[in-house]
């Protein structure tokens, strides 16, 4: 059974990123399943003496110290549990059968690919922990979990409610035909509104793609209203999507490489870094 992998992490966000995860597993009828992970932060105590000269008679002092972390630990492990059983609760509540919760030690991304083959969706918040409360900073971890989930990931901005609207950037590429196949067999967006979207570009034969495109999503449904636009990709879009309230936008991660990008930049991070609504993204 394919899980909506949902990551909660304490900040002012997770009750955004909870919302978000019900809906989806409401409207998918999956099962919501809650994903804490408990990362080993940098250490300033033990290990930053056991290596200085004369310290060893007092070793009771470093002992202590150790001992402080290990509670520290605890109580973190503590919280999430408490944390988990909030969220679990929430989501019982709103209707859904089937929760589940996991807590995992290390990396985030390493605990999200850990469990992702089970996963139909993965929904994380766009700021984390460490930068609770700044819009303007990217979770450390968005642009890893990007580039290595093969699943799509739903990035949620300090609030969220269920989109009215949502817009497809759609370019002709490989990438924007993946996010165009997911919308078309997942449901999770069935009755909502769809814009499709293309900035001018030099794909060949992204006309004729573009149409073709809008009668796939015509033929299961979808009420379509389309648009071809100019100028720089990230400003239009983001012009169109305020103009028409757009509420949630779905794209293809990462066009270029690496190597390409430090130069001419990315328009996933760019939207990323910009946008207030929700996206969904897909590598």
């Amino acid at each position: 059974m394919n899980k909506i992998i949902t990551c909660i992490d304490g900040s002012s966000i997770t009750q955004s990123v909870t919302d978000a995860g019900i809906w989806a597993a409401k409207k998918l009828n999956k099962t919501i399943c809650f994903l804490h992970t408990i990362e080993k932060e940098q250490q300033h105590g033990a290990d930053d003496f056991t290596g200085a000269i004369g310290l060893g008679a007092r070793s009771s002092l470093l002992e202590e110290m150790t001992k402080l972390d290990e509670k520290k630990g605890k109580i973190a492990l503590q919280l999430g549990q408490e944390l988990l059983e909030f969220v679990a609760s929430s989501a019982k509540n709103s209707g859904i059968e089937h929760v589940e919760s996991l807590q995992r030690h290390g990396d985030v991304v390493d605990a999200i690919l850990d469990v992702e083959k089970d996963s139909q969706l993965i929904v994380i918040g766009r700021s984390g922990l460490q930068h609770d409360g700044d819009f303007k900073v990217l979770g450390s971890h968005i642009e890893t979990l990007l580039r290595k989930s093969a699943q799509p990931v739903l990035i949620v901005p300090n609030t969220f409610t269920a989109p009215k609207s949502f817009m497809i950037a759609y370019d002709g590429r490989a990438s924007a035909d993946r996010a165009l196949q997911k919308v078309l067999d997942s449901g999770l967006l069935a009755g909502v509104n769809c814009h499709l979207v293309s900035v001018k570009n030099n794909e060949a034969a992204l006309i004729s793609k573009f149409d073709n495109a809008k009668a796939r999503l015509t033929e299961k449904g979808f009420n379509v209203t389309t648009a071809f636009l100019k100028g720089s990709i990230n400003e239009a879009l983001m012009t169109y999507q305020k103009d028409n309230n757009i509420e949630l936008v779905i794209m293809g991660a990462f066009g270029h490489s690496k190597i390409r990008q430090f130069f001419v930049g990315s328009n996933t991070i760019k939207m990323l870094e910009q946008t207030h609504i929700p996206l969904i993204v897909l590598r």
